[in-house]
């Protein structure tokens, strides 16, 4: 009976439409001849395999499961910290964040004291490659055992959580905590995937985070998933409804302030996934983007935002933990087939669009640039470089850049400038760095590189003996999605969103392990 209603909803239309006279399509006859038995003999082996106590609950929540496994959605189980905990002390700054910056994490490591904090469950990357490395991990183990032996750690009913961040630059962005189901997930270049990366990804840099992973039984996620959702038809229709706060505290180091509420009744779940659902819907999708009717396995409904490197660890944590796996139809339900997220409209107005910056370390300004203008000579390009007074006004004329020269500020501890690139074979000014970048660094072993995010700490490490600082520019995000789908991802660290203080703080937590 139970199926039998679902059924009859999800597929009244077609029930309809064969009775008014007019023929079923080829995809309507394959869901009335295949799929609804085959979903029926589904519903039965689970009731059959699991025996529940309560049979209809059961088959409800297998039913909602299957209609959010279609859009990749999972509904998490998620942790808080139980009530006395200090939440300012709780929180802190995703671990990707103040990479070239020591004296940030120290004043974390400060601020928290002995208190309980999610700074003891990561690794800060700051200490990647360092001989810390090994120590923070199996600090960062024991820390996550201790705070689910002591009770720190409260789960909460299953559901999403809706959030509120307010920062030094926008008083509001939007989010919505949720789980995403790696299988619809591939960061392989030229993935049409439903969740996609959005630039490519260094394959070097997953082991160290895969190793983090391994060594944990929960994750705190700081990973931001984008969605297009230009009537705002998602996230912001849950702010009219009256909905229970879980927290609501100051973050630290000028990070803002940041609320939450619990999202956890089955309408507001189901509200949720059919909203997300039509925005998946393939003539909708065809409409907005301009492009023929794709295939439903052609999709693109999520794009990585910030954390691209965590979700492909995840990714890749998952794959082995199903590799090792003994039963490979239980494994499915295992909770690492999930990964916590912020889920993040593009259209929301709190949401900034940056240019994640490079700097050079080991490099000095003249033999860099007159590799790189050796480097571009070569392949029949002119490069030339021109000094500025100030920062501002190097990226000021930088602006000037068009498709036939590309224009990049720098600095240097002589002082800022602009370069121009003329006839760039890139389509983007951060491609048309990078491919030099990557070159200089392949034969210059002593010299390093960091991504930073934001003009001051660029400026400031860029100041430092022997470090060139560049400027890339933002990217327009009202393409950001049909850009992707037509071009693939954007070349790896394109852009960021926001600068780093208003990066995802850590808050959630949740069990990845049975």
């Amino acid at each position: 009976n139970v199926t039998g209603f679902w059924v009859s909803i999800f597929f009244r239309p077609l029930v309809h439409g064969s009775m008014s006279g007019n023929p079923l399509t080829p995809d309507e006859e394959f869901l009335v001849e295949k799929a609804v038995p085959q979903l029926v003999n589904e519903l039965v082996l689970q009731v059959l395999r699991t025996r529940p106590s309560n049979v209809l609950e059961s088959c409800i929540k297998f039913l909602n499961s299957k209609r959010l496994a279609s859009i990749g959605l999972g509904v998490p189980e998620i942790m808080l910290p139980k009530a006395g905990v200090d939440m300012h002390k709780w929180a802190v700054i995703a671990c990707d964040q103040y990479t070239s910056e020591p004296e940030y994490w120290d004043n974390v490591v400060k601020i928290v004291g002995d208190a309980a904090s999610t700074y003891n469950m990561i690794l800060p990357e700051v200490f990647l490659e360092t001989p810390k490395e090994g120590a923070v991990i199996e600090s960062v183990k024991a820390k996550m055992a201790e705070y689910m032996k002591n009770d720190i750690l409260v789960k909460q009913k299953p559901g999403f959580v809706l959030l509120d961040r307010k920062t030094g630059v926008v008083p509001s962005r939007k989010g919505l905590m949720v789980a995403l189901d790696l299988e619809n997930y591939s960061y392989e270049k030229g993935s049409t995937t439903l969740m996609r990366a959005t630039e490519g990804t260094i394959l070097s840099r997953l082991p160290p985070r895969v190793k983090v992973r391994e060594a944990a039984s929960v994750e705190l996620p700081h990973i931001m998933v984008l969605i297009d959702d230009p009537d705002c038809s998602v996230i912001e229709p849950l702010f009219n409804q009256k909905l229970k706060k879980v927290y609501d505290f100051d973050l630290m180091c000028n990070g803002g302030h940041l609320t939450g509420y619990a999202v956890d009744e089955q309408y507001q779940i189901e509200q949720i996934a059919a909203a997300i659902a039509r925005l998946a819907d393939p003539e909708v999708y065809a409409k907005k983007y301009n492009i023929p009717v794709p295939d439903k396995d052609k999709i693109l409904l999520y794009a990585m935002g910030d954390g691209n490197h965590s979700f492909a660890t995840a990714k890749l944590h998952w794959e082995k933990t199903k590799e090792k796996a003994e039963d490979k139809e239980a494994i499915m339900d295992h909770p690492a087939r999930y990964a916590l997220v912020e889920l993040v409209n593009i259209h929301d107005a709190g949401l900034e669009f940056e240019g994640i910056h490079r700097v050079v370390f080991n490099a000095p300004s003249d033999h860099l640039f007159q590799s790189m203008k050796d480097w571009f000579a070569s392949r029949g390009i002119v490069l030339t470089t021109a000094t500025c007074g100030s920062v501002q006004d190097a990226i000021k004329a930088a602006e000037q850049s068009t498709p036939e020269a590309h224009k990049l500020a720098y600095a240097t501890p002589a002082g800022p400038g602009v370069l121009t690139v003329t006839k760039p074979t890139k389509n983007l000014e951060t491609a048309t760095l990078q491919e030099f970048l990557d070159a200089y660094l392949a034969d210059n072993k002593g010299s390093k590189i960091d991504y930073v995010h934001g003009v001051n700490a660029t400026a400031t490490l860029a100041a430092k003996k022997d470090n060139v600082g560049f400027f890339c520019p933002t990217i327009d995000k009202s393409s950001f999605f049909r850009t992707i789908i037509m071009d693939g991802a954007f070349p790896r660290k394109t852009f960021s969103m926001g600068e780093s203080d208003e990066k995802r703080f850590y808050v959630e937590v949740r069990k990845i392990v049975p």
